[in-house]
């Protein structure tokens, strides 16, 4: 097995994480949202000087398997609302009013859309239709639209969009200066419902741009070097694939999904039946689930409250991160969502914010290290942390700097647990899984407030999502609706789905035969989410009395090499020596010297207990009292919380 290189770009950094067989390497660099491509090429530059002791790119890519990469560019241009203005071709009759249910939908439409919409009748004889389409494409481009989206609906809904897209290829060459980027609904998804359908499709144009340009700069980056394999992007779905098979909508939430892949690993090797996933970055903390090894996922997958076809990672994203922004509001200390992201960043890295934020506060409170922080290659400016926490803060509540930290760190922790709750309801005695790199220290503070008695602090927890994607394979994932269903319908629409996976799989660089193939029925019935297996070597009758919303899917995967963890070892517990001493704010508002232990010098078996400080290269583990931590055989970090001595 050649080197694996799997790349998880964030809002503030991107992470690499290089596996050569049994050794792991990681590595970050500041996210340059102005141009991706040069943090994508700076993190590989980083990871080769990890694994070489120099920098080698050259080499690096040589001995380079495959490269695995996630970006939260798309999400970004959500949220941001910046992209293409689309224009929208539907029905003659339809109205767009259809789409726009709640507040969420009304915002997005306006931003993607707008008034740019215009309905076609396709049942006009030939030339009249081809002159309609004309006139309708000519009026949506000259209102400003640079991309268009077909979406008719109803049962003739691919024969009839398929139509306009014969006539806008005659009309609109694409070898032509002239030609427009058009996206028929059915092409992205077979889907009965045109809300979900005409909204997947909206929302994947308007990623398209964007994402085609940076994602093909990274691989015509690589061609350079001439990478054996074509990059792979990793998708929302848990799959890989490369550029030219990935649709701009699978790239949104990626890096969230990286980490829940590496927690459904976790989950299985340790075999956990609950893991809860905390997920602390900058701007926000991402909370997940999975239960009995399988992920948490909402069937019909929402992109900023907008439901979609594609199901997606049902995560809770609280707005509450390391660079969220402090505030006083009618007496009380009020956490984000606003935040200062990696630029200016908060106040103590002197890049001229000056609005407080919790690691502001855990500088001031003694658990990060000025001098340490980020492997000491940014020195933290105390004086400009305590000047905005004062002025922000302890005076607006009149109190003084000590209880305006304890108060910062007691709202951050309450907003976190109370997203934590939401989930633990539906998991008996679950484990915190904390990682990102603010994760570690917050996490026993957390858990605490709602309850959880045990903590897993993986050793690679501040590139988690990263490495998660170390256990994603080439894969498609193909789904059809089945209005009708019988065995022939089953069976033709099986054929097609066979079809669509032997291209694709072939346009990856693989036979079929290489490949497995699953497939599946899902459906609705009294008002319940369920799915079916079935083989059609066993025959395709199957039986749904009153069933609903009944689709075929198909998922075709090529394996790939993945990360192999530690079996379970009897270890021997040892109590570890602390690196030094240090003086941290306690609770009850006193100071106290606790141990920090370096993680790099602990061993499996090393065992210890709060209050004392882990200190990683990326991340601080703050171990509160009455908790203790045992290191075990691959190096991460279990904590159990025994409770407050009296």
């Amino acid at each position: 097995m050649g080197l694996l290189i799997n790349i998880d770009n964030g809002g503030t950094f991107t992470d690499v994480c290089l596996v050569a067989r049994e050794q792991v390497v990681r590595a970050k660099t500041l996210t340059t949202p102005y141009d991706l491509t040069k943090c994508f090429i700076e993190v590989l530059k980083a990871g080769s000087k990890e694994l070489y002791g120099q920098e080698n790119l050259q080499k690096l890519l040589a001995e380079t398997d495959y490269i695995r990469y996630s970006t939260t560019a798309g999400t970004n241009a959500i949220v941001q609302k910046k992209g293409p203005r689309l224009g929208l071709i539907l029905r003659q009759g339809v109205d767009p009013s259809f789409l726009l249910e709640g507040q969420e939908e009304r915002e997005m439409f306006a931003a993607m859309v707008d008034d740019r919409v215009v309905g076609i009748n396709i049942n006009e004889e030939q030339s009249k239709l081809e002159a309609k389409v004309v006139e309708a494409v000519n009026r949506l481009l000259s209102q400003g639209a640079n991309r268009l989206v077909v979406s008719l609906g109803g049962p003739t809904m691919v024969e009839d969009e398929k139509k306009i897209r014969n006539i806008i290829l005659r009309k609109y060459p694409r070898h032509l200066l002239g030609a427009v980027p058009v996206l028929f609904s059915h092409e992205l998804v077979e889907d009965q419902d045109d809300v979900k359908r005409t909204w997947g499709a909206l929302i994947n144009s308007f990623l398209h741009p964007g994402m085609e340009r940076f994602l093909y700069n990274a691989e015509n980056f690589l061609r350079e070097y001439r990478v054996k394999n074509p990059m792979l992007i990793f998708h929302n779905d848990g799959n890989s694939a490369r550029v030219a098979k990935t649709t701009a909508i699978k790239t949104y939430g990626s890096g969230p999904r990286g980490g829940m892949e590496g927690t459904k690993a976790l989950a299985q090797h340790y075999k956990i039946p609950a893991l809860l996933t905390l997920d602390i970055g900058g701007t926000t903390s991402d909370i997940g689930l999975v239960k009995t090894g399988q992920i948490k996922e909402d069937v019909y997958g929402k992109i900023e409250g907008i439901s979609t076809p594609f199901s997606l990672s049902d995560l809770i994203s609280v707005g509450a991160g390391g660079s969220s922004i402090f505030k006083v509001v009618d007496g009380k200390i009020v956490v984000g969502p606003e935040s200062v992201g990696a630029a200016p960043g908060p106040a103590c890295f002197g890049r001229g914010g000056t609005e407080p934020t919790i690691t502001d506060a855990y500088l001031l409170m003694g658990v990060l290290d000025s001098r340490s922080y980020f492997r000491g290659s940014m020195v933290l400016d105390e004086s400009r942390a305590r000047a905005a926490i004062e002025e922000k803060i302890a005076k607006p509540l009149g109190i003084g700097l000590e209880d305006a930290l304890l108060k910062m760190e007691q709202a951050y922790v309450e907003k976190i647990a109370d997203g934590l709750r939401v989930y633990q309801n539906q998991a008996d005695d679950a484990t915190l899984l904390a990682f990102g790199g603010a994760g570690p220290m917050s996490a026993c503070g957390v858990a605490r407030a709602a309850g959880i008695k045990q903590i897993i602090v993986p050793r690679l927890a501040a590139v988690f999502s990263a490495f998660g994607i170390t256990f994603s394979d080439i894969a498609h994932e193909y789904q059809a609706n089945i209005v009708e269903l019988n065995r022939q319908v089953l069976q033709e629409k099986l054929d097609q789905l066979e079809e669509r996976a032997k291209r694709d799989m072939f346009a990856e660089g693989f036979d079929i035969s290489e490949c497995t193939i699953h497939t599946h029925l899902s459906f609705f019935r009294e008002g319940e989410y369920q799915t079916i297996d079935f083989d059609k070597k066993d025959g395709l009758n199957v039986a749904l009395e009153g069933a609903s919303d009944i689709r075929l899917h198909l998922k075709v995967v090529k394996p790939i090499s993945h990360f192999k963890l530690e079996e379970n070892k009897e270890l021997k517990d040892y109590k570890p020596q602390p690196a030094y001493q240090k003086s941290i704010l306690h609770a009850d508002n006193q100071t106290v010297e606790v141990p920090v232990y370096r993680f790099d010098d602990l061993q499996p078996g090393a065992a210890g207990v709060g209050p004392s400080l882990i200190e990683d290269e990326y991340f601080t583990c703050r171990v509160l009292e009455g908790w203790t931590f045992r290191i075990n055989e691959n190096k991460d970090i279990f904590l159990q919380d025994g409770g407050r001595k009296s």
